[in-house]
C-alpha cells in the first residue's frame, strides 16, 4: 500500500451522521464500480441513459449521455451536509446590548492593547535571547534556552489576558509527554495556539507561510515548529518523517497537532489530516469550547483585526480546556492511520456533541475565492472536498480551476448558469451534442446549472419532511468525465485525430477539419474560438501539451471529438490500457 502523507487521505464522515432523508435512484446498468457503490450507501445518482430520450420521474426528457463513448453511465453525487464549518455566528455588531457594551469598554480595549503590545514586545525579546546563536536546529533546544522562553510564555498568558481571557476553565489533566508524545485538538481561533504554547509549550506543525508572520515567526521557531506546505507532497512526506522522529525521542517536547488543517467555528469538526495518526503512537485528544451569548469568538469568515477589537471589547471572554483520555492504536491500526483518525475523530466529536463533516481547507479557499469575486452566497460554493478528493482524486487547486471556470459563465445572484452562457465559456456551437453535454449536469432538467445545485426531494405521506440535497453538479459532473479510465485514451487519440501530419502539432485548419465532424456548419469565427481555447499559451499552434492541459481544464469538451473517437476502436483500446494497468 501507498505511505499515507500528512494530508491524504482525508476522512469522510463518520458513519453515526446522515442526513434527514436518503434517496437511491436504481438503473438497468451499473454506473460505478460496486466497491463504491457499496461505500456510499447516501448517493443520489444522476443517470443519463445510453440511446434516445428517456423519462425521469418529473416526466422530463433526459438527453442521451455524451460520454458514452468513455464508458460512463452518468455520475453519483454524494448527499451534503447542510452545515457550515466556517461561518462566525456574530460577524457584524446587532442590539443596543452589544452596542452599549462596546462603548463602555473602548477606555479598556485601549488599556488592553498596551498589554498586548507590551507582552509581545517582551516575549519577542526573550525569545531572541534564548535563540541567539543556536545554529543545531535538528537536536532538541538545550534547557537554559527553555528556561529563557518561560519568560516569553509568561508574556503568553498576559496576551490571552488582554483578549479578555481572565480565567480558563480547565477539564482533566495533561497526560505525561513519555505516555502521550502526540495530542490533538480541535481548531477555532488563534487563541489555542497562543493558550498550548503557555501551557504545554509543545512542537507543533505550521504553513510554511507562518514563518515570515512579524514577531510570532520568531516565538514559533523557538517551538522547534515542523513546517509543512500543504500543497508539496515532498513537503508532506518530510513533515510526517519528521513527527515521527520527534514523537519516538523523549527528549523533544511533545507534538501538537491541529488535524482539521484549519480553523473552523466550533459547530463540527471537518475531515482529518494524518500526519498526527501515521507514526502509530499514543494519542491524547484535547477539546476547546469558546461558549457565547452575544459575540462568536471563532476565526471563521471574519478578518482578523475585526476579530481583535471584538474580543478587546467584551467584558470577558469565555474559553473551555478539556483533556480527554488517551487513545491507544491497536496493532491494526498502527498500520492503519485512517481508522485511527476515526477512532479520534468520533471521540472529540462526541465530546463537543457535534457532527463531523467532509469539509476540509479546500472548502475554506473556494469560499473565499467566491467571497472575492463578490457571489452574493460565497458559502454555497463550498462541496465537502475531502469528499471530492476520496471519490475523484481531485486536489483543492484543481477544484478551485473548476471554480474559476464556473464563475466565468457569469452565474446569477442564485448561482445559475444558463445554457449560452455555459456554451460560450466551453466555445462550443450550438447543436444537439452541445445541449446533451449541458443536459448531461442539468439533472433537473430546468435549463440551469449551478457549481453547487439544490434538489428538493419529496417523501410519500408518513416520512420525513422534505429534504434539501445539494448536489455538486458541475464539480462532480467534471471531475467525473476527467477521471474515467478511457478519458486520458481519448486524449490521446484526440489529439492525434488533429495532428494529421505527424508533427505533435495542431494548426487551426486540421483542428477545424476534425471539428466540422460534429459541428457541420462551423464558421470561422467558432473556430477561432476553439482554437483560442486549446492554444493555451498562444503561440499560434497547438502542441500536445497545450491539449493535454485544455482538456484537463475542461474535460466535459472531449465530446466534441466523439464523432471521429468513435470511428477507432477506443473501447478495445481502453481494455488494453486497463489491463496494463492492472
Amino acid at each position: 500500500m501507498a505511505e499515507l502523507d500528512i494530508t491524504s487521505p482525508l476522512l469522510s464522515s463518520p458513519s453515526s451522521y446522515q442526513p434527514q432523508t436518503v434517496l437511491t435512484v436504481h438503473d438497468d446498468q451499473d454506473s460505478e464500480p460496486s466497491n463504491l457503490q457499496s461505500s456510499l450507501p447516501t448517493t443520489i445518482l444522476h443517470q443519463n441513459h445510453n440511446h434516445g430520450r428517456t423519462h425521469n420521474e418529473n416526466g422530463h426528457h433526459s438527453s442521451p449521455n455524451p460520454y458514452e463513448f468513455l464508458r460512463s453511465g452518468g455520475f453519483s453525487v454524494p448527499a451534503s451536509t447542510t452545515v457550515d464549518p466556517f461561518r462566525n455566528e456574530t460577524p457584524f455588531i446587532s442590539g443596543i446590548y452589544e452596542v452599549i457594551k462596546i462603548v463602555l469598554c473602548l477606555p479598556i480595549a485601549l488599556a488592553r492593547l498596551v498589554l498586548f503590545g507590551a507582552s509581545l514586545v517582551v516575549g519577542y525579546m526573550a525569545t531572541k535571547v534564548a535563540l541567539a546563536g543556536w545554529r543545531d536546529k535538528q537536536n532538541p533546544m538545550p534547557k537554559w534556552r527553555c528556561r529563557l522562553m518561560w519568560v516569553t510564555r509568561v508574556c503568553a498568558r498576559f496576551i490571552l489576558f488582554s483578549f479578555g481571557y481572565h480565567w480558563i476553565r480547565r477539564k482533566g489533566k495533561p497526560a505525561p509527554r513519555e505516555i502521550a508524545p502526540v495530542v490533538v485538538s480541535n481548531h477555532v481561533s488563534y487563541i489555542e495556539p497562543i493558550f498550548y504554547f503557555y501551557e504545554l509549550f509543545p512542537t507543533i506543525v505550521a504553513s510554511e507561510s507562518h514563518d515570515s508572520i512579524p514577531f510570532v515567526g520568531t516565538i514559533i521557531r523557538a517551538m522547534q515548529v515542523i513546517y509543512v506546505n500543504r500543497f508539496s507532497p515532498t513537503s508532506r512526506k518530510n513533515a510526517v518523517n519528521e513527527i515521527k522522529r520527534r514523537a519516538s525521542c523523549n527528549v523533544f517536547p511533545r507534538v501538537l497537532l491541529f488535524p482539521e488543517g484549519t480553523t473552523t467555528n466550533g459547530k463540527a469538526l471537518i475531515s482529518f489530516q494524518l500526519g498526527a495518526f501515521i507514526a502509530g503512537h499514543p494519542i491524547q485528544p484535547i477539546i476547546v469550547r469558546y461558549p457565547h451569548v452575544h459575540f462568536d469568538q471563532s476565526w471563521g469568515f471574519i478578518s482578523l483585526p475585526k476579530l481583535m477589537f471584538r474580543m478587546f471589547t467584551q467584558f470577558h471572554n469565555f474559553m473551555e480546556v478539556e483533556y480527554l483520555p488517551l487513545i491507544m492504536p491497536s496493532d491494526h491500526q498502527k498500520q492503519n492511520a485512517v481508522r485511527f483518525a476515526e477512532r479520534t475523530g468520533r471521540a472529540m466529536a462526541s465530546a463537543l456533541n457535534v457532527v463531523q463533516t467532509s469539509h476540509s481547507y479546500g472548502d475554506l479557499m473556494l469560499l473565499m475565492k467566491a467571497a472575492q469575486l463578490q457571489q452574493e452566497k460565497p458559502w454555497s460554493y463550498m462541496v465537502e472536498m475531502a469528499r471530492i478528493e476520496s471519490l475523484y482524486h481531485i486536489s483543492s487547486l484543481e477544484a478551485m480551476d473548476f471554480l474559476d471556470k464556473f464563475l466565468s459563465m457569469n452565474p446569477d445572484p442564485s448561482g445559475c448558469v444558463k445554457p449560452h452562457d455555459f456554451l460560450r465559456v466551453l466555445q462550443l456551437k450550438a447543436c444537439t451534442l452541445s445541449e446533451e453535454i449541458f443536459g448531461f449536469l442539468d439533472v433537473e432538467k430546468n435549463g440551469s446549472i449551478t457549481f453547487k445545485q439544490v434538489v428538493q426531494l419529496s417523501m410519500p405521506p408518513g416520512g420525513f419532511p422534505s429534504s434539501v440535497y445539494l448536489c455538486l453538479l458541475f464539480l462532480f459532473g467534471s471531475a467525473h468525465v476527467l477521471k474515467l479510465p478511457l478519458f486520458r485514451q481519448a486524449c490521446e487519440l484526440a489529439f492525434a485525430e488533429c495532428d494529421t501530419d505527424g508533427d505533435n502539432f495542431c494548426t487551426k485548419k486540421e483542428l477545424a477539419d476534425v471539428l466540422r465532424h460534429t459541428f457541420r456548419e462551423l464558421d470561422d469565427d467558432e473556430v477561432q474560438g476553439l482554437f483560442t481555447l486549446f492554444d493555451t499559451d498562444n503561440d499560434g499552434r497547438i502542441s500536445r501539451d497545450d491539449f493535454f492541459y485544455c482538456l484537463r481544464k475542461n474535460p466535459l469538451v472531449i465530446a466534441i471529438f466523439s464523432p471521429r473517437l468513435l470511428r477507432k476502436n477506443l473501447s478495445k483500446a481502453g481494455d488494453k490500457m486497463l489491463e496494463d494497468i492492472v
